[in-house]
């Protein structure tokens, strides 16, 4: 049993660390004693009484040893490390997973795309559309959705992923500009908040496995373990075809598709913004089915 609840053990340990280590004293309502501190962030003795919990018994949560601890030790250790809301939660939700004993991993949604949400990604041209499963691969996309990625309709239908091309495809850079940072910062800590709660996903582990291996950036806000990320209402892209545009962005859960998120781009019409999205539109290959923009089949689900 004790191999069984590793990754789960595992998972909430190391989240209270990298929290632990990036809350300041100040943070967490302690003056800051004169010296230079060795340890970043808070001592676990620090947090343990800010918490309110014996250092022995926080130092066996962040090890592993204790997996249960009660809704009222999570909150204390939340208020301790200056949790935000979605931090606060993932860190319950870790805790109840610990509990759980959880050896088995969830199931893996479906990756198909009903024919309907296909349709519905032709009837919204101009605007830039697509379909991503949880772990950010494209599913399926109308012309402007996939021409807005410059460059990424250069891979097999298969590698393509949103955060594969944000840290790996040699465009990615060039086409978010300053804003590249704050792109890979809320992909990753989508990712994270994913795989902290399902954390042997075979979507995941395979995805997260090549980034740690090809791209530092990613290995470094991996290891910070964010579950939170700046949430904008917008992007802007440095395109090659059509300029530089702004597009307002919506994303939504797609009702009976658990695991399938649509995301949609939009411009004011009558702007240069949406000018520019209409060229995009125009210039991308129209024709193209949605499958075979994805090499997905509606009837087979991809592998």
């Amino acid at each position: 049993m004790a191999a069984e609840q590793h990754g789960s053990e595992g998972e909430l340990g190391r989240f209270l660390r990298a929290r632990r280590t990036q809350t300041s004293p100040e943070a967490a309502g302690l003056k800051r004693g004169p010296g230079v501190r060795r340890t970043p962030g808070l001592r676990r003795e620090e947090l343990a009484t800010v918490a309110g919990v014996s250092i022995d018994y926080y130092i066996r949560l962040e090890r592993g040893k204790e997996t249960r601890p009660g809704p009222g030790v999570v909150d204390a250790l939340a208020r301790a490390l200056d949790l935000d809301d979605q931090e606060h939660q993932h860190l319950r939700e870790l805790a109840i997973r610990a509990a759980r004993f959880v050896s088995e991993p969830a199931p893996v949604p479906s990756r198909t795309v009903r024919p309907h949400l296909k349709l519905v990604l032709e009837s919204l041209r101009p605007n830039p559309a697509y379909i991503v499963s949880r772990s950010m691969d494209l599913l399926a996309t109308n012309p402007g959705g996939l021409a807005l990625y410059a460059g990424i309709d250069d891979w097999p239908a298969k590698q393509r992923n949103l955060g594969r091309y944000l840290f790996l495809h040699p465009a990615a850079r060039d086409i978010f500009g300053s804003d590249w940072e704050s792109q890979v910062r809320g992909c990753v800590s989508r990712l994270r908040a994913l795989a902290g709660t399902n954390p042997d996903a075979p979507d995941l582990t395979g995805l997260v496995g090549e980034l740690l291996v090809k791209s530092l950036d990613f290995a470094s806000l991996w290891d910070r373990y964010d579950v939170t990320g700046r949430k904008s209402a917008g992007k802007t892209f440095h395109h090659p075809r059509v300029g530089t545009l702004t597009l307002g962005f919506q994303g939504m859960n797609l009702e009976s598709t658990p695991g399938q998120r649509m995301g949609i781009y939009v411009a004011e019409p009558g702007t240069p913004d949406h000018d520019a999205m209409l060229l995009l539109d125009m210039a991308a290959p129209g024709h193209a089915t949605a499958d075979e923009r994805t090499g997905q089949s509606a009837e087979e689900p991809r592998r």
